[in-house]
């Protein structure tokens, strides 16, 4: 519905009009309904964490905690050069551009027409003319604002998008560094024990020599060390794996990346402070992004209602004939109400307020499930905290007791079999160790992360440090 002004010394009139149309649109209704942010309870502190009722969590850079250089320099590659944090970001960007294409409409639109006709019946006739026009439809319900406003929740609802891939891309990050660096113990542990095994065997074959020890003795401990030899390739495979997997995190080729691997026992677990069950609401970016899809669902709403009721739309337009030098304008004023569309308007307000209740399931689902997740990463690294101190403790017992039993098999104060015994248990309790110190890290970092990662940095400025553009700026400019 076209709003049509002319550039001429008519200005100030049309100007006032647009200024009286944008006044009753600020005066006008609205129809979105009242939003109250969902509260659900929850537990007074989380089970088995005596000091998270004292203490609130931290955000920030939390891989700095486990004083590990290269890790700090993977995070950082992967938080510049992955792929998908990248491909999140620009979902950011294109929120941010259909937020201004659904904030359009609540802005005059200028045109400026031209006109130029020559005709030659009996005499040749020229006639010319120049126009700026505008449309302006003014918001007395409030239905461009709403529409607006919920692209707006988008941009808001995709940077906490991004901000979540972000968080969990760093935890990634380190669980697979750190994953690397257990295979990496794990293969020096069965070289080493293979080593053992050797020397055993090749004491063996001298007792067999001498008819102190059987074909049968030989054969099994033989068999021992190709045991553990066997499981170096598949360790170092799997090392292979978890390598490869860490260079397409930082956004990095597979062929010739590679890392110092520093020793695993030297990394220290941190454990975060938990804080509140209730702190998670402000801090997670996933409960964040459903609830500003919630609020956007909500002036969806409004949008919806706004649509049954009457618009009205300015046309104004205003000119001068180029050639004849006359002025021309025309001022114009459209109501037009809905009368019968069919079911269009109510199916789309039945649409709007399904979508609502679905984003409200969907945000109690996120709560729940983040209580869920937080709770589970505090069990894993308490539990698996005791089990490394026993796990620790069966080692030092199989070691012993492997040392013991090759002693006492040399003196022949022992049968074979409980040197193989001994042998394997050792292995078993070492390898078992290692996997076991390996989850007690990991579950620190899986904790972390189910605490919102670096939460304390905005999301705004978490997209800005990943483009060229400010996303700052960009969000401000939909606004």
């Amino acid at each position: 519905m076209p709003f049509a002004l002319r550039a001429n010394r008519s200005l100030f009139p049309i100007l006032r009009a647009l200024s009286c149309g944008a006044l009753l649109s600020l005066a006008g209704c609205s129809f979105v309904p009242a939003f109250n942010a969902p509260v659900d309870p929850g537990a007074a502190r989380w089970a088995g964490d005596e000091s998270a009722q004292h203490s609130l969590a931290r955000g920030g850079q939390w891989w700095k905690e486990f004083h590990d250089p290269e890790l700090d320099e993977l995070i950082q590659r992967g938080l510049h050069g992955n792929y998908t944090l990248a491909a999140a970001v620009e979902r950011v960007h294109q929120a941010q551009g259909s937020a201004v294409a659904a904030g359009a409409a609540r802005f005059p639109q200028f045109s400026l027409d031209g006109n130029f006709q020559r005709q030659n019946n009996y005499s040749t006739t020229a006639k010319g003319s120049l126009s700026v026009g505008a449309t302006y439809e003014i918001d007395f319900w409030g239905k461009n604002k709403a529409t607006a406003d919920s692209a707006g929740e988008l941009v808001d609802a995709s940077a906490f998008d991004a901000q979540t891939v972000r968080m969990t891309l760093a935890a990634n990050i380190a669980s697979t560094y750190f994953q690397v660096l257990s295979l990496d113990e794990r293969i020096k542990l069965a070289q080493a024990i293979a080593n053992d095994a050797q020397q055993v065997l090749d004491l063996v074959q001298v007792q067999a020599n001498l008819g102190a020890a059987s074909d049968l003795e030989v054969a099994q401990q033989r068999n021992t060390l190709q045991t553990f030899q066997a499981a170096v390739p598949t360790l170092q495979q799997q090392r292979d794996q978890s390598l490869y997997q860490l260079a397409v995190l930082v956004g990095a080729p597979a062929q010739g990346f590679s890392i110092q691997s520093a020793q695993l026992d030297k990394v220290v677990a941190p454990v975060p402070a938990t804080g509140l069950p209730m702190d998670l609401l402000s801090q997670r970016p996933d409960i964040q992004a459903a609830e500003a899809r919630l609020k956007s669902a909500n002036f969806d709403i409004g949008a919806a209602r706004a649509a049954f009721l009457p618009n009205l739309s300015l046309n104004l337009l205003g000119g001068v004939d180029t050639l004849g030098g006359g002025t021309l304008w025309s001022a114009v004023g459209t109501l037009g109400q809905p009368l019968f569309s069919g079911g269009l308007l109510t199916g789309q307000l039945t649409v709007a307020k399904s979508r609502a209740q679905e984003m409200l399931a969907t945000y109690r689902e996120l709560w729940i499930e983040a209580l869920q997740d937080v709770q589970t990463q505090i069990s894993a690294t308490q539990q698996l905290d005791k089990s490394y101190s026993l796990n620790a403790s069966a080692v030092a017992s199989a070691r012993e007791a492997s040392h013991l039993a090759q002693v006492r098999y040399r003196l022949g104060s022992t049968d074979f079999q409980t040197l193989l015994i001994a042998q394997r248990t050792q292995f078993q309790a070492e390898d078992t160790l290692l996997q076991v110190r390996l989850q007690h890290i990991q579950a620190a970092v899986g904790l972390f992360r189910a605490l919102g990662g670096d939460f304390e940095r905005s999301s705004a400025n978490v997209m800005a440090n990943n483009t060229q553009v400010p996303l700052a700026q960009k969000m401000e400019a939909t606004r």
